[in-house]
């Protein structure tokens, strides 16, 4: 049995980020019904009364989409009693390990010439293409998964925002859910008391306004970043339909199946 989500998000002490996307409107005039898809930040940190809440959400299924470098610098996912955890990469096993090791420790010189001048959101907008274009097995594998039994479902990353707000897209584009929502949704994700901590090492420059400056668009959710998203969907495969058909592979009757599971 599926406990009702309070209104107000909760606070949870050890996980930043984390929300029910339930009510968000369809084309048709469904809503996605509360209780069956939340996604959140890493459980890495989980404390008791965080796992407490979460083990109450009745859980099928989490999906974390770090990788290798993710969860060596954050650790595991706290296991939940009852819940299967499914690991799906969406970035190389150690995609950006350099690039992150210089935010985390690099000279004000260095985060200058890798994240000025506007390369910081470009690197953003470039990454959400990609994933879009090349993980579509990965996303046919979570669409087919809800489809079948892995509801309520948990999905995340290390912040919450880009590989599981990009898969929390493409969910919510498979039931029908207005574009205009999902965009709403994925831009709550920009709040300050959401975003990840990124931990400066010691001989760094700290979070002296510039460097905070910098490093904003990696921590931003922008509306450009998920339109990129659209827009190489549209541009790839013509719509959302064919791409969900011929590029994940999924049958009108797998996105009727998720429509009845996820929809009220």
């Amino acid at each position: 049995m599926t406990q009702q989500i309070p209104s107000t998000e909760p606070e949870l002490a050890g996980v930043r980020n984390f929300r029910d996307v339930g009510g968000l409107p369809t084309e048709d005039g469904r809503r996605v019904r509360h209780g069956v898809l939340f996604r959140s930040g890493h459980l890495a940190h989980v404390t008791g009364e965080d796992a407490a809440f979460l083990t109450s959400l009745g859980l099928h299924t989490i999906f974390d989409f770090r990788n290798a470098a993710d969860q060596k610098l954050e650790g595991p996912d706290v296991e939940l009693p009852g819940v299967r955890n499914v690991n799906l990469p969406l970035t190389d096993p150690a995609h950006g390990a350099e690039f992150w090791k210089m935010v985390r420790d690099g000279d004000l010189d260095q985060l200058r010439e890798i994240l000025g001048d506007g390369k910081a959101a470009s690197r953003m907008v470039t990454s959400y293409r990609t994933i879009i274009k090349e993980r579509t097995a990965e996303h046919s594998r979570v669409l087919h998964a809800l489809a079948e039994d892995s509801v309520p479902a948990l999905m995340h990353c290390a912040a919450g925002k880009d590989r599981a707000g990009l898969s929390i897209a493409v969910t919510l584009l498979a039931v029908g859910v207005e574009r205009a929502a999902i965009l709403d949704d994925y831009l709550k994700s920009g709040a300050k008391h959401r975003r990840y901590k990124v931990h400066r090492g010691s001989a760094a420059s700290a979070y002296s306004p510039e460097v905070m400056e910098l490093l904003d668009p990696l921590f931003d959710a922008r509306a450009e970043y998920l339109t990129a998203a659209f827009d190489t969907i549209e541009d790839t495969w013509g719509g959302v339909d064919t791409y969900l058909e011929q590029g994940l592979g999924v049958a009108a009757q797998t996105r009727e199946r998720l429509r009845d599971r996820l929809l009220d």
